[in-house]
């Protein structure tokens, strides 16, 4: 098939890596995929789309709000590529809404697929009762719990709103030898176990509570260390905490690293701790492809595809006592560490990994072609 993929992010988002992925693997299962997303000027976007081996073959302004001399270009060049596509998957509301209008300018419009990242309920109204009902084929959600807000507004009925969470590269991602550099460079040292996070700082990614569990195991004589890789508004916040609890020599903030399979493989313990839910958790599904015991916050997609004690450790968000309970269990129990770590490892190979989230893509996409041409 020739599949169109539009995706407006202004920074390496869930969003822009979810497009990135299911493009990848689709062309690796035979279709031609076009990606189109912000000029070159969003640098950050197109290097996030190089790494994951994809070249985007276009670009599109994508202007903020509504436009009219950018979007009326940006219809333009959607109606001559929508002419050229079988299928055109969207994921923003900006490329959604530009999509359905230009798919009204065509003799045969496309099916229209929107993929909804974020679990902030969509509000019914009437330009959103059209957009979705009359204008778009299929909604995916990553995770059930936003599939059912969409059901529960009746904004489209439920066979037509599917959730396919997880999509990890299990090449890429996978357990592999610890590089000692990049161990090094995450503060691992011999003897104490390395803790890590993979978030950007923000309050609702939980480093705080990280820092509040640490202090209640050193106060029982239990020393991992912790690093946090990423950047974001509350750094310093985070590292003043860190700082008045005394923990300086126990945490290392390394900020952006390119290489996240090597920062996973350097790990022994992988956090995912979120107060609330982030929508595609990616980082979850990454840590269990690489092997990575996981502790991880009961929130989004985590109770929908984790059983506790059986694929990683799961623990009430914000609840600094358990997170610190958990990693006592971890730290100092290697063979459960190894059998959290194999358990994930096969969970992402038997359901969650980026071929299969593509395999389960291309059916629906061909089901729609097929009642389209029918």
């Amino acid at each position: 098939m020739r599949l169109l993929q539009l995706v407006s992010c202004r920074g390496w988002s869930s969003d822009a890596y979810w497009a990135a992925r299911t493009t990848r693997e689709l062309e690796r299962r035979g279709h031609t995929v076009t990606l189109a997303c912000l000029p070159g000027k969003e640098a950050r976007v197109l290097d996030g789309m190089h790494r994951e081996g994809v070249e985007p073959v276009t670009t599109l302004a994508f202007a903020s709000g509504v436009h009219p001399g950018a979007d009326g270009r940006d219809l333009v060049r959607l109606r001559r590529l929508l002419e050229r596509a079988d299928v055109v998957h969207v994921h923003r509301g900006k490329e959604h809404w530009l999509a359905a209008v230009a798919n009204r300018l065509i003799a045969r419009p496309r099916p229209l697929v929107r993929t909804r990242h974020i679990a902030l309920a969509v509000r019914p109204h009437a330009a959103n009762r059209w957009l979705y009902r009359r204008a778009t084929a299929l909604v995916v959600t990553v995770t059930e719990a936003i599939r059912g807000q969409f059901i529960a507004s009746r904004l489209v009925d439920g066979d037509r709103v599917v959730a396919l969470p997880g999509g990890a590269d299990a090449e890429r991602y996978r357990p592999v030898p610890r590089d000692p550099e990049m161990h090094r460079h995450l503060g691992g040292r011999p003897g104490h176990p390395l803790v890590g996070m993979v978030a950007g700082f923000r309050v609702m990614k939980g480093h705080t509570v990280v820092v509040e569990a640490a202090a209640r195991l050193a106060a029982r004589g239990i020393r991992p260390h912790f690093t946090f890789v990423g950047r974001g508004s509350i750094e310093k916040m985070v590292r003043d905490t860190i700082e008045r609890a005394g923990l300086g020599g126990q945490f290392t903030i390394v900020g952006f690293v390119d290489d996240l399979p090597a920062v996973l493989a350097a790990l022994d313990v992988a956090l995912y701790v979120p107060l609330e839910s982030d929508g595609m958790s990616r980082v979850v599904f990454e840590s269990l492809a690489a092997g990575r015991p996981l502790i991880a916050s009961r929130v989004g997609v985590v109770p929908e595809v984790l059983a506790a004690g059986r694929h990683a450790a799961l623990v009430p968000a914000g609840d600094a006592e358990a997170l610190a309970e958990a990693l006592a269990a971890l730290v100092s129990d290697s063979a459960k560490r190894e059998r959290l770590g194999e358990a994930g490892r096969r969970l992402i190979g038997e359901q969650y990994s980026g071929a299969r989230l593509a395999a389960a893509l291309e059916s629906r996409y061909e089901r729609l072609v097929s009642a389209g041409a029918a």
